[in-house]
């Protein structure tokens, strides 16, 4: 996961100093994020926390957390005819694209970070290097 999060950042022009945390949980935690950081109830697959927001950085390169569920990444790999493995790479390049500044409230918005999101997934299988 270190390696391909890597590439997805070098692959957005981030600096390789770059920092960001990532954890998979279960959808019980998950819920509870979505709950105590949105108001919504239930899991979600992908949350992203960014350090860049705000006036103070607390430290120069640090993007933020993605959080992603792993039950719901196996289920919606299920769903969409992914591996697990594939499908948690899609969800952690949806949670860097957060970090760096993508949106989808917007259908603009929406389609530009799916198409970003679907470049990058891809550039990792057409090339046929899944570091």
């Amino acid at each position: 996961m270190r390696r391909k999060t890597e590439r997805i950042l070098e692959d957005l022009g981030c600096s390789s100093s770059s920092i960001i945390s990532i954890a998979i949980v279960d959808n019980s935690e998950m819920a509870e994020l979505n709950f105590n950081y949105r108001g919504k109830e239930g899991p979600t697959n992908v949350l992203s926390f960014s350090q860049s927001e705000g006036e103070k950085f607390p430290q120069p390169g640090l993007l933020g957390d993605v959080v992603i569920s792993g039950d719901r990444a196996s289920d919606d790999a299920l769903q969409l005819n992914y591996t697990t493995e594939e499908m948690v790479l899609y969800l952690l390049i949806h949670g860097i694209l957060h970090l760096i500044g993508y949106e989808h409230q917007k259908p603009d918005e929406a389609v530009t970070m799916e198409q970003k999101v679907e470049q990058i997934f891809q550039s990792f299988y057409d090339s046929k290097v899944m570091a």
